[in-house]
């Protein structure tokens, strides 16, 4: 039974070696990934373009870009007219009544009631949206693969950085300022 005992006191000492280093590797790891610093002095602008690749993707940009050139192709949209109301129906309003308040609310019902149903109509005519939502249907998965990758490239851990920082969890550790795992 002692060497049993033995042969088990020396598995858990394998072990919680093993998972000592791991440990070391996981925070080395962890510290090389988030050291910006180090990252933009060796390399400024590869640091920089991947910051600001991810902050253009966040921020919405493609989006925007792609806005300017629909209206760069298509043209800019129309304004709304200063006025709405052409002679005719200026003219069939005044045959509707002086209660200002009831034809208001007669015009805006009957108005909303034929948008409803003349929906589909416009939907049609407008390629311009109908164009841009396909755009960007086929584009999103494309521009979150690439936010994704920049933002992965941005936080990853540099081999340089990553033996530099075990090196110093080492001597942190050897030196007794760190915490050792079940010692």
């Amino acid at each position: 039974m002692g060497a049993r005992t033995d042969a088990a006191r020396a598995e858990v000492l394998t072990a919680r070696e093993a998972l000592g280093g791991e440990v070391e590797r996981l925070e080395a790891a962890g510290r090389s990934a988030v050291d910006i610093p180090t990252k933009v002095r060796k390399e400024p602008v590869k640091t920089a373009g991947l910051a600001a690749g991810a902050v253009f993707l966040v921020a919405g940009g493609p989006k925007r870009v792609l806005r300017r050139a629909r209206r760069v192709v298509v043209g800019p949209e129309e304004p709304l007219p200063k006025s709405m109301l052409p002679p005719e129906i200026d003219k069939s309003l005044r045959k509707m009544g002086s209660d200002g308040t009831k034809i208001r609310g007669t015009i805006e019902r009957e108005f909303a009631e034929y948008l409803e149903a003349h929906q589909g109509e416009r939907d049609k005519r407008d390629l311009g949206a109908v164009l841009a939502l396909l755009l960007s249907g086929v584009s999103r998965p494309f521009l979150q693969q690439a936010s994704r990758r920049m933002v992965g490239r941005l936080f990853s851990n540099d081999s340089g950085t990553f033996e530099e920082a075990i090196t110093r969890i080492r001597a942190r550790r050897e030196a007794g300022k760190g915490s050792d795992i079940g010692h």
